[in-house]
């Protein structure tokens, strides 16, 4: 979309850092190798939609991990409230962003949030988590510090304070269709039957047998 920029923020998938609360049963490296391809998924879903620009917001050493046709932002700010508002702050424009946490990720979905933040009645883009944080935001021309004053993140009522914030800075939110994040075991199974043919569900077919050994 013209103008627009396409952001994925994510952390380097390093055992024992990452997707914790799938152990157990997964060991931390098996958890890392889920990360690991979720976030594989997230970049390839956003590197076939068009888009003004492509960039990895990346906490870690991006190594591998950042593809062609990617810039490069590292991450900065205390709390993901601080790294969000930076993200969008570094990028200096209309944006949308989303994480690593949802390989079900698809290219309708992201041109859905791109095509928004097109339409001179929306402001911002919300795509909500089931577990009650968000899997999507987008600001088109907001002062990106403000967005999150007050935003408590990773909590069950994360995605109501965010709609909230957003409202009482009297901006017009366009809703996405909600998502899973991956949060739990259960989260990563459901996932997966959702979208089988993602890297995802091929390295959790390679996890489950060992556990179920």
């Amino acid at each position: 979309m013209s103008g627009i920029a396409l952001l994925v923020i994510a952390k380097q998938p390093i055992a024992g850092r990452v997707k914790t609360r799938l152990c157990p049963p997964c060991t931390h490296q098996q958890a890392a190798a889920l990360a690991a391809a979720a976030l594989l998924d997230t970049l390839k879903v956003v590197a076939r939609t068009p888009a003004a620009r492509r960039v990895l917001v990346f906490d870690g050493d991006p190594g591998r991990w950042r593809p062609h046709g990617f810039e490069l932002i590292a991450q900065r700010g205390d709390g993901l409230g601080e790294r969000l508002a930076a993200a969008f702050e570094d990028v200096g424009g209309p944006a949308l962003l989303v994480g690593m946490d949802t390989p079900q990720l698809s290219t309708e979905l992201l041109l859905d949030g791109l095509a928004a933040l097109t339409r001179p009645d929306v402001d911002a883009v919300l795509g909500p988590a089931l577990d009650g944080g968000y899997w999507s935001i987008g600001l088109k021309n907001t002062e990106p510090r403000g967005v999150f004053e007050g935003v408590p993140m990773s909590e069950p009522g994360t995605c109501v304070a965010q709609q909230e914030r957003l409202a009482s800075l009297g901006l017009a939110v366009y809703e996405q269709r909600p998502l899973r994040d991956i949060d739990t075991f259960e989260d990563a199974q459901a996932v997966a039957a959702e979208a089988p043919t993602t890297r995802f569900a091929a390295t959790l077919d390679h996890v489950v047998v060992p556990i179920a050994a």
